[in-house]
Parts: C-alpha cells; sequence; structure tokens
C-alpha cells in the first residue's frame, strides 16, 4: 500500500475508485471536521487534502479498509494543520482562539471546564493509537459500535473492549485530577 506512481493504463479503473470513495466519504469528512473546525471553508480544504493523500496511492482499489484509512488520514491531516499553526504561532489546536458569544457560566465554572477538557485531551493522548481512534469515533463522532469495529477490520467485541479501556483511563485521569 505504499505510494507509487499512477501506471496509465489503471487510470480509468483507478479514477472510477478515486470517483467512487470521494462520492461515499466526502460528506462525512466534512462533517469531521467542520465539527473540528472553525471556517467551512477550511473544512472543504481540508477534505480535498485527504483526497489528495489518497490520489497519491497508486492503486486505492488494493486499500483494504477505505473508511478507516481515509479518516485515519483525516486526523493526520487536522494534527499536521495544528502543528504548522503552532510553528507559525497560531493556535496550538484549531478550535483554539474561536471568538465565541459570552454565556451564563461563572468564569470560574468555564476555566474548570477547559482544564477538564484538556485533562481528557492529555489522557486521551497517553492511549494506544488504535484506543484513541476507536473511543473518537464512537463518542465524538457518534458511529455506532458496528461501524467502528467494521472501520477497524475487528470485532465489535474487541472495539468495545477498546472503549472500555479508553473510557476506565480517562475517568480516572479526571478522578485523580478532581482529588489533586
Amino acid at each position: 500500500m505504499g505510494e507509487r506512481p499512477a501506471r496509465s493504463g489503471d487510470d480509468t479503473a483507478r479514477g472510477s475508485v478515486l470517483r467512487a470513495l470521494v462520492g461515499t466519504y466526502a460528506q462525512p469528512l466534512g462533517r469531521y471536521f467542520r465539527r473540528r473546525l472553525a471556517s467551512a471553508e477550511d473544512a472543504d480544504d481540508m477534505v480535498q487534502e485527504v483526497f489528495l493523500r489518497l490520489s497519491r496511492y497508486d492503486d486505492p482499489a488494493d486499500i483494504r479498509q477505505p473508511e478507516h484509512f481515509l479518516f485515519v488520514t483525516a486526523a493526520n491531516v487536522l494534527r499536521d494543520r495544528a502543528r504548522r499553526e503552532a510553528v507559525r504561532g497560531g493556535p496550538a489546536l484549531p478550535i483554539d482562539g474561536i471568538d465565541m458569544p459570552s454565556s451564563d457560566f461563572a468564569p470560574d465554572r468555564v476555566l474548570e471546564s477547559r482544564d477538564a477538557a484538556a485533562r481528557i485531551r492529555d489522557a486521551l493522548a497517553e492511549l494506544p493509537e488504535r484506543t484513541r481512534d476507536v473511543f473518537v469515533l464512537r463518542l465524538m463522532e457518534g458511529l455506532k459500535m458496528a461501524d467502528v469495529a467494521r472501520a477497524f477490520g475487528i470485532s465489535t467485541r474487541a472495539a468495545e473492549k477498546h472503549q472500555a479501556r479508553a473510557l476506565a483511563h480517562v475517568a480516572m485521569r479526571l478522578e485523580d485530577w478532581r482529588l489533586g
């Protein structure tokens, strides 16, 4: 599944596969990015970047789990963008720095919520990649457990175990923070 230049004889079949993947996954990827970015235009650019990376593969039909491949690629595109912005002095995360209208919540409660979110983010970063990805797809993307399992090519039970491991870890880290 390495990147190689495309062979000209396979262009028609390759193009058909790429068009099918774009037709199937462009909207879900758009939703994925819009939930994480302030700008719909940025989300569209990120979707295009995912498909650009896919187009660099010689035979996209060889990708066994295209949904998994595309969403992992999407997460990598988002991480790459955050790294670039951090180097340029921009926000560390794509959603940082968004001006939000004021709320009725007390400032100390807002700060506590932000601290809790940072703790959750740190706890997720400590998890193995697959466990973290299962957690994100299930709880943050709202996919059904069967769909998450299918995306990773694992059984539903295995996906449930990853989910349980992630929940236990996050809960333990939050409990440590509350008691500490």
